[in-house]
């Protein structure tokens, strides 16, 4: 099994992050890259998929993935399984945490793809997010703060890779 995980970054948390998951659950398993120097569509390469976004300033693409964003609807990820995760700020961006994550999520859930990977919303303080689930009770995928709760990425990047690897085996 080999899954392809894409990000874009502009600060490296959504890189840091990347290289976590990459770590925890192997490099041979996970081959990353970075969507400023790799075609998006190279992820159709992998029947596994993992995409990693953030949200700037008030509800915006990662500039990476905003130059790309095009691509993304154009994307046939038709029988794949993706996972999906964002870095946001919560504090200072309460009313658009995660924002990205769930663009990105409304950009690819038209295909007849499996999406994997929710993530509860329990521990976090913020006004609104795009990246809710329609219970409200989930994120679309993980949800990282690393500007306010750095202690708390590396456990939940644990507990997450754990569920989505459940998950892929089911």
């Amino acid at each position: 099994m080999k899954i392809g995980l894409f990000y874009g970054s502009t600060t490296c948390y959504t890189e840091m992050t990347a290289e976590k998951i990459q770590q925890f659950i192997g490099e041979d398993i996970v081959d990353i890259y970075n969507i400023k120097d790799v075609a998006l569509s190279n992820c159709l390469n992998y029947e596994y998929i993992i995409f990693g976004i953030s949200t700037w300033d008030f509800g915006e693409l990662q500039e990476d993935w905003e130059s790309i964003w095009s691509d993304v609807a154009e994307l046939d990820l038709t029988g794949k399984t993706i996972a999906l995760y964002g870095q946001g700020d919560q504090e200072d961006y309460g009313e658009w945490f995660q924002d990205a994550l769930g663009m990105l999520y409304q950009a690819i859930i038209h295909n007849d793809c499996n999406i994997i990977g929710f993530w509860p919303n329990q521990g976090y303080e913020f006004i609104a997010s795009k990246a809710l689930t329609e219970d409200k009770n989930h994120f679309v995928g993980l949800s990282l703060d690393d500007e306010r709760q750095f202690d708390l990425s590396q456990q939940r990047i644990e507990d997450w890779c754990v569920q989505i690897l459940q998950q892929i085996a089911e």
